[in-house]
């Protein structure tokens, strides 16, 4: 793994998959990205590649409906999946999604990796709690990455933490990450935590 996450030349949406035929066929190690809808998984990804628009953020939560591959360095991909918890998608639609996470967790040896997103000032919610499950039922290693943390005071850090470890019933193996889109703060922390992990699984 020779990449530079402080300078990040190449970051390209690849495909947009609904199904296992779409998937890519580069053989590149795969970081699924989950969260609910408003929790700022397209401010992350931007973050994250150091662009303003790679990811589509929007004021209309519930725009995922794909599965979509971001190339990065041609060394790793992205994989941003649909957002859950949002109050418009009728129940078809969401059982839609739930079968193409199902295919791709179930089937994709490329998945190396999950990164559930929380909102660092609230308490992880129900959808979260049974993303984490997901994410633990189909043996994926998984960082727990809080977004919006700018909007709480640094004293306050360690109370919500714990109050999202203890909700989600975090793994002792599980990493937990601090982030803000605003300040960039994590952003090098959570690419390390990647890029090593990656390593190591590399050489396993």
């Amino acid at each position: 793994m020779t990449m530079n996450s402080n300078k990040i030349d190449y970051a390209e949406i690849t495909i947009s998959a609904v199904s296992p035929t779409q998937y890519p066929e580069d053989g590149l190690p795969e970081i699924v990205l989950a969260g609910r809808s408003n929790v700022g998984k397209s401010s992350f990804i931007n973050t994250m590649v150091n662009r303003k628009k790679l990811a589509r953020t929007s004021g209309k939560p519930g725009k995922t409906r794909t599965l979509n591959f971001f190339n990065i360095e041609n060394e790793l991909f992205f994989v941003d999946v649909p957002g859950y918890g949002y109050a418009k998608a009728s129940n078809a639609e969401q059982e839609k999604w739930g079968r193409m996470m199902e295919d791709y967790f179930s089937t994709r040896e490329e998945l190396v990796l999950g990164i559930l997103l929380v909102d660092f000032r609230h308490e992880p919610s129900e959808h979260d709690v049974l993303m984490y499950d997901f994410y633990k039922h189909y043996d994926v290693p998984v960082f727990v990455v809080a977004t919006k943390s700018d909007k709480i005071k640094k004293s306050k850090y360690n109370k919500h933490e714990s109050l999202i470890r203890k909700t989600l019933k975090i793994s002792s193996e599980d990493q937990f990450f601090t982030f803000s889109s605003f300040t960039r703060e994590g952003r090098q922390e959570v690419w390390d935590a990647i890029l090593a992990y990656i390593s190591k699984d590399e050489k396993a």
